[in-house]
């Protein structure tokens, strides 16, 4: 069984490092994002969203569902932990 899942994260690791080699390079001014995502937000975000700051703008407006994702996920997260600690204290008083 534990050859099975050492094999398994090999292979995962290996499909991993395989799907970045198609990335391009740290900072390339001529990648996607910088030649097509940040300029729409930098000429559009005043027009689009009359937020002052860009920053402000591209997390709350254009991308906040996927925030409000990432939130709830977090939330989600925090609660299961704090209903695991909360169970595993009452089992320890009851001893």
């Amino acid at each position: 069984m534990k050859t099975f899942i050492l094999a398994l994260i090999i292979i995962a690791g290996s499909l991993l490092i395989y799907g970045t080699q198609d990335m391009p390079n740290w900072g390339d001014p001529q990648s996607p994002a910088s030649t097509h995502v940040s300029p729409y937000y930098i000429q559009h975000s005043m027009i689009d969203m009359e937020t002052p700051n860009i920053v402000s703008s591209v997390l709350a407006d254009y991308r906040g569902y996927d925030t409000m994702g990432e939130t709830t996920v977090i939330f989600t997260a925090a609660f299961v932990c704090l209903l695991l600690l909360r169970r595993r204290n009452k089992e320890q008083g009851d001893q």
